[in-house]
């Protein structure tokens, strides 16, 4: 029998892929490439990066928790159905629904659905492998990660080795823009699902709550974005996200409109689902 990994473990891994990958477009080697020019990315503000981006924000696996607490239900049609990897062609539609797989295996996971757990799994690994940037992960990540899953501090020390040895495969790689592709699909489908899961969002304190934190992430993946924005499948994701990116500006802390939950639940769909279509 095939043996099923912890959820936690499992979407830290996962998550750890998205974050690594994404370290690698915070700066730039100079290579004489014109507008990707920049300073070479110290380990120290790589850890500075892994610290601000995975603690203080609710992660993908965090929110999903949140939701299992509340009493939200699992609802398997919210996530994109496996059999859509075969539809994915280009790089960008891969790289994004490899984070929106993600999120979806962060949702199974929170709920114990063990079967969907392997599926979302078996077709991350697929994407993976797709994108040729298995190489840029270490072999023993998983027995690292699982050894060290209650100590936060000896995991943000592997995250941060893995992420600078990913950082120089990639930016050799020339291959930067994928990672913010993997974690812009990643941050929709987790938003797409938490807007969807029921009718009355607006009237559950703890939703509206997750819906307003991410805005704090949302502000970071932008941010980071704007490093690749000259490559055209990033201009056209920040593009899509543009929208919803305003009218988080106009979202005052602890302080949410009926209108505002409307928009982005509106707008997440229609990003998400010409995302994965």
């Amino acid at each position: 029998m095939r043996q099923l990994l912890n959820p936690k473990i499992a979407l830290t891994l996962i998550t750890s892929v998205v974050l690594l990958l994404t370290s690698c477009n915070m700066k730039r080697k100079s290579s004489g490439d014109g507008p990707q020019d920049g300073a070479v990315l110290e380990k120290t503000t790589v850890e500075e990066k892994v610290r601000e981006f995975v603690y203080p924000l609710p992660t993908a696996f965090e929110v999903t928790e949140m939701l299992n607490r509340i009493g939200a239900a699992y609802i398997l049609t919210l996530s994109n159905p496996v059999s859509n990897v075969e539809r994915y062609l280009t790089e960008k539609s891969k790289a994004l629904n490899l984070g929106i797989y993600s999120a979806d295996l962060s949702y199974a996971s929170a709920y114990n659905q063990k079967q969907s757990v392997i599926d979302y799994m078996d077709v991350s690994k697929k994407l993976i492998d797709a994108l040729n940037i298995s190489g840029a992960i270490s072999q023993d990540v998983i027995e690292q990660v699982e050894a060290n899953q209650d100590n936060k501090d000896e995991l943000v020390n592997i995250i941060t080795n893995t992420f600078y040895d990913t950082y120089e495969y990639l930016n050799q790689a020339n291959r930067g823009s994928v990672s913010l592709l993997v974690l812009a699909g990643t941050w929709v489908e987790g938003l797409y699902i938490v807007t969807h899961i029921t009718e009355n969002v607006y009237y559950n304190k703890e939703m509206v709550t997750i819906i307003m934190k991410q805005k704090a992430s949302l502000d970071t993946l932008m941010e980071l974005m704007q490093v690749a924005k000259d490559d055209p499948a990033v201009a056209e994701t920040i593009s899509e996200l543009l929208p919803l990116y305003n009218t988080y500006l106009a979202v005052e802390n602890d302080a949410i409109t009926e209108a505002q939950v409307l928009f982005i639940t509106k707008e997440i769909y229609r990003v998400r689902n010409k995302m994965v279509e």
